[in-house]
């Protein structure tokens, strides 16, 4: 699924709660979609059209319904239905799509209203939009008031880079890559994605990308059918964000 050159307008765009996941990795949280309009434009994420794990197969049908409407709701009843999950509940955000960029006043106002609504339950999300100190500032503040906002990189280098600038970082690793955890260049903490390591392991009962030190990075090997895609955009040491 291409995700369109240009953003929708806001009232466009629509988003979808799946109360309870059934991807065996996410485990039984609810998960959100977004439109697909809310992914960064440009060259900013290097596997768009170019190995993103969320073009292809059931989760593409999907995205393609809630961006196309047919799926989901609007922003303020999406909001309503964050603010209902239990006290306490883990769930991610954007299985598919990104949060509406940071860089904007548009944006980030809606990730100020999102950590709002999320207020006493334990959401967390990722975001390839570029790193501006307005949009850093914002993240950081999401992820202090219990909305864990995670940069995502495309090296080990823009990693510490997030870190530096007071993010939580997770960062793509080649499909063969046979490492579980080292230090980063800057020192940084590098795990590799435990339930990517561990058959019983999945997000509802590992929580590291919901919480855990700032200077420890989370990475995720390339995986799926689209995983030669992204071995051959880090091969060739694309890195657009900086």
């Amino acid at each position: 699924m291409a995700t369109p050159a240009t953003s929708a307008p806001i009232g466009a765009l629509s988003f979808h709660l799946s109360p309870r996941s059934s991807n065996a990795k996410t485990g039984p949280i609810p998960v959100s979609t977004s439109s697909a309009a809310t992914c960064p434009k440009g060259d900013i994420c290097p596997f768009r059209g170019n190995g993103c794990y969320a073009e292809t197969g059931p989760l593409a049908l999907h995205w393609r319904a809630v961006t196309e409407g047919s799926r989901g709701m609007p922003w303020a009843d999406f909001l309503a239905a964050i603010a209902k999950l239990p006290q306490g509940q883990l769930w991610r955000h954007n299985q598919a799509g990104d949060i509406v960029d940071p860089n904007t006043a548009t944006g980030r106002r809606m990730l100020s209203e999102l950590v709002a609504a999320n207020r006493g339950r334990r959401g967390f999300t990722y975001t390839h939009h570029r790193r501006g100190a307005a949009a850093v500032t914002a993240l950081k503040a999401a992820t202090a008031n219990g909305f864990t906002v995670n940069a995502s990189c495309n090296s080990e280098t823009e990693a510490d880079a997030a870190i530096a600038a007071g993010c939580r970082a997770v960062f793509v690793v080649a499909s063969g890559d046979d490492r579980v955890t080292w230090k980063t260049p800057d020192g940084n903490r590098a795990i590799v994605c435990p339930a990517q390591r561990f058959e019983a392991m999945n997000c509802a009962t590992c929580k590291l990308c919901q919480a855990r030190p700032q200077n420890v990075a989370i990475a995720f090997r390339a995986h799926g059918t689209q995983r030669r895609k992204v071995d051959a955009v880090l091969a060739a040491q694309l890195v657009p964000n900086g």
